[in-house]
This record gives structure tokens, sequence and C-alpha cells, in this order.
């Protein structure tokens, strides 16, 4: 975007004062906003992209959970559209962050899961060790557009000794952490770091959008908590919240829906502050708000999560790892006043992480000349309230098994959702599994016998997809349900 030569001037100047002041590193100056196009700056949207980490699609009240309030995040959907049908496209974090800043599917850049610090074993799992830097991204896109961009919170998307920090993807200002380079949000050494995340990456944001509202500058942020992945250890004061859900008086132990509960409620507690701070700015009706998760809840089989796996799902089936609808359907909020609107709870359309980067692209007026295909698509008219069925499928692979997870989330290692229909299969076609979403979303009723034609078309759409992949190696028990059955 095109802004006047002395106020490109001043705007960097001032963004070279606060580098300079010590707020952020010397080494990220050649990340400052470059302005190109024709729209004027101060008609761009800032725009904030707020990632939980295995946050599940029942843990809000605005998603029907009926132990937990979340008035902060309530407060989001209330004044924007709640989303029902949201998918990330991986059931774990490092791919389904890759997908949310490329608009691609992670197998491309066979990231099948997430990123080692130890190239070892990514090698072993035939993965890079970080994201290709060179990948279409969207804060670099927004950078280019004249967007401010900032990353506060995790990253994990490439922390081996030879990753790029995140400036090397177009983030200007960042602290982190699963990341190289660069100032990090805290010290693992206190043990309730990750309690304390939150409000350190609040406090990053509030700062860094003061500033720019201070330089008319248009900002985009990603807000990636920790919370609620394991290992959770809330502070005393979050618990103190929560007394009554310890599981007895005469017992000296939290309980997992204490110990949850008090890291769901400081994460909310900590976006409403947020929240209450673009008021006082002045800039919420010029912000885009989005919220969702990286993929679904963990379960109580994994040793970090034995005392605090109490994410809820909602009606779905599947977990983290899961390609079933729980392990890769989301909560998905959007606010834009003006423009998306409020109350609305959009039941009806299919939305995906890989369709954030067109769509953002599309609302800031940004031309994407780069060639790679985009596997999302441009969702705008959706968010701003015309329900429309989808016109590109989504896949998904997951090449590894999952044995410490119950047998009845173990998907199948492929999947592929192509208008309500929902196929999850392996390669070999040991397991076929086909399900209408809509009219069966806890993918209870099997309906592959039924529909024999149906099966072979997604068969065959999925089959082709994977064959387009790059290869790697695949665990032996990838899409394995087998239990040890007595006397087998």
């Amino acid at each position: 975007m095109m802004i006047e030569g002395s106020q490109v001037s001043r705007s960097r100047r001032e963004f070279l004062k606060w580098i300079a002041s010590g707020m952020a590193s010397a080494a990220l100056m050649p990340c400052l906003p470059r302005f190109t196009g024709t729209a004027s700056a101060a008609a761009l949207p800032n725009i904030i992209f707020i990632l939980a980490d295995d946050l599940g699609w029942g843990d809000l009240k605005c998603y029907g959970n009926l132990e937990i309030e979340t008035p902060g995040l309530d407060r989001l959907a209330a004044e924007g559209t709640l989303f029902t049908q949201f998918y990330v496209n991986s059931p774990v974090c490092s791919p389904s962050r890759t997908s949310f800043m490329t608009g691609q599917f992670p197998a491309r850049y066979s990231i099948h899961s997430y990123l080692f610090d130890d190239p070892a074993e990514n090698k072993s799992r035939g993965m890079p060790n970080f994201l290709n830097p060179t990948a279409l991204m969207l804060p670099r896109l927004l950078q280019g557009a004249g967007y401010a961009t900032a990353h506060f919170g995790k990253w994990h998307l490439g922390s081996t000794r030879d990753a790029p920090s995140p400036g090397a993807y177009g983030i200007g200002i960042h602290k982190t952490t699963a990341s190289i380079g660069g100032p990090k949000l805290l010290s693992k050494k206190d043990p309730y770091y990750r309690a304390k995340s939150t409000t350190v990456i609040m406090d990053e944001a509030i700062q860094f959008a003061s500033k720019c509202k201070a330089l008319n500058q248009p900002f985009y942020m990603n807000l990636w908590t920790l919370i609620p992945h394991a290992t959770l250890n809330p502070t005393p004061k979050q618990l103190a919240r929560f007394t009554e859900l310890a599981p007895s008086q005469e017992l000296p132990y939290h309980g997992a829906k204490k110990v949850y509960f008090a890291s769901i409620w400081d994460l909310d507690r900590q976006i409403k502050r947020l929240l209450t701070k673009l008021d006082k700015l002045g800039l919420t009706n010029d912000t885009i708000v989005i919220f969702s998760s990286d993929n679904g809840p963990e379960d109580i089989h994994n040793q970090a999560a034995s005392h605090s796996a109490y994410g809820s799902t909602g009606p779905f089936r599947g977990r983290k790892r899961s390609l079933y609808e729980g392990g890769v359907r989301m909560p998905f909020l959007v606010r834009w006043p003006g423009h998306v609107p409020p109350s609305r709870v959009d039941s009806t359309s299919v939305v995906s992480a890989v369709d954030l980067l067109p769509t953002l692209c599309s609302i800031v007026g940004r031309t994407i000349h780069e060639t790679p295909p985009l596997d999302g698509e441009d969702v705008r008219q959706i968010l701003e309230g015309s329900s429309r069925s989808r016109t590109k499928p989504l896949f998904w692979e997951y090449r590894f098994g999952s044995h410490m997870d119950p047998p009845i989330h173990r998907s199948p290692m492929a999947a592929i959702r192509d208008g309500d229909w929902k196929l999850l299969a392996n390669p070999d076609r040991s397991r076929m599994e086909l399900y209408n979403i809509p009219a069966d979303p806890s993918e209870c009723n099997n309906m592959a016998a039924a529909n024999p034609i149906l099966v072979e078309r997604l068969f065959a759409k999925l089959t082709a997809w994977q064959q387009k992949l790059p290869a790697g190696p695949v665990s032996p028990d990838a899409g394995s349900n087998s239990y040890p059955w007595p006397g087998m």
C-alpha cells in the first residue's frame, strides 16, 4: 500500500527510535514495513490472530461448555461471528501452524508432526528442521502491504541450531518460545513460566498496539499462547479461584478439572484484558480479532497431562493426534465491527486454517503473485455474513501412530472432507470410514458399505493428493486402532 513519502520516512524513523530504545532488536531493521500498492495505510484494518495451544472445540462457554465461564471469549463471540465447522489442517502443533501461515497443507513441506529441537529426530521422521523461510508466508505478505508485524508466544516452526529466527519469515518484532534467535518470552527456569506466559504475551501485544496506534501504523500480530498445552502448573492465585473443584477437601490433590479450568480461566482473563485495552486505545472498530486453536486437547494417557487432561471436544470423537473431528475441528471466532456480523453463529460454512492467508490478503488488497498452489480459498464473504459451500476439498495425513491414545480416538491415516462427506482411510484400504458430518458429527455411523461409489470417488481424490506429497517414512502403526486382546 502507498502512503506519502514523508510519512514513510517519519514512520521508519520512529520505528528505528523504538528499536534503539531497546524495545526491539536492531537485527529486525530489515523487517520494517515496506509500503506498496495504492490504498492509504489508514484504511487498513489492524489484525490480531490469537492461537491457543491444545484447546478443544468444547472448552468455551460460547461453544456449549456448561462448566466453565469464559467471558472474554464469549464477548468476542457476541461481538463477532462464531463458526462451528472450522478445521485446522493437522492434529498436532507444527504442521497446524504451518497451514495458518502458508495457506498450504503442511504435508507439502514434509511437516507431518511437531518439529524437534534434535535434528536426528526430525530426520528419523523424514521432516526438515524448520519451515522453509522462502515459503509463501502471511506475515511477509502483510509486511509488504504496509503492516508492522509481530509475533509473541509460541513459535514451533523450527528451533534447531540451524533454524532461522522468526524474523526470517516476515516477523518484525518477536518474543517467542520453541524458537531460535531473538529475545525469549520467559525463562523456563520459572516453574510457573507457562502459567504466567499469557500475561506476558498480552503485555507485549498491548505495548506493540499502543506504539502502532501512536504512529498511525497498521499492524498484524500473532499471539500464540502456551496454554492449555501440557504440562500445566497454574499459580496458587489461579488455582484459588477453583478451590471447590478439588476432588475432596480431605485430599491434597487439585484434580484435572481444577488444574485445567484454572489455566483456561487465566487465558480468557488475559484475552479480555487485551480487548479492553483495544477499547481504550480506540482500536476496536479498526481491528480484526481472530481466535482459534492449533489442534484438539491432550489425552489423559499422555504422562505430561495425566494430572490436567480435562479438555473438551464437545460432541466429537477424537482428540489430539486424531483425524476424527475432535482432533481437527476447532473453535473459530472472528470480530471486525461493521464488517463481520455480531452475535452470529455460522453452522453451515466449512472454513479452514489454509483460508487465513488468502482471506486476509483479500481484505488488505494484497495480490498474491507467488506461484505455489494455495490449498486455501478466500472466505471473506463468509466472514462478512454470506454462508456458502466450500469450493475446495480439505485433506489430512498423519503418518505416525498414537498407541498411547484409546483405540476409539485412533483414526485412519488420511482423510478428506468434500461437501458434507468425510472419508477416513488407510492407503492399503485396511480401514475405510465414511461419515455425513452435518448429520453425524460424532462420527458414529460408518456409511462406507452403503455408499461404495461415493467411497471410491473420495478415495481416488485422497490417493491422488497423497501421491503428490514428498516421500517419507510412515510408522508401522500409522492408522491402526488395534488393541492387544487377551489370548492373541
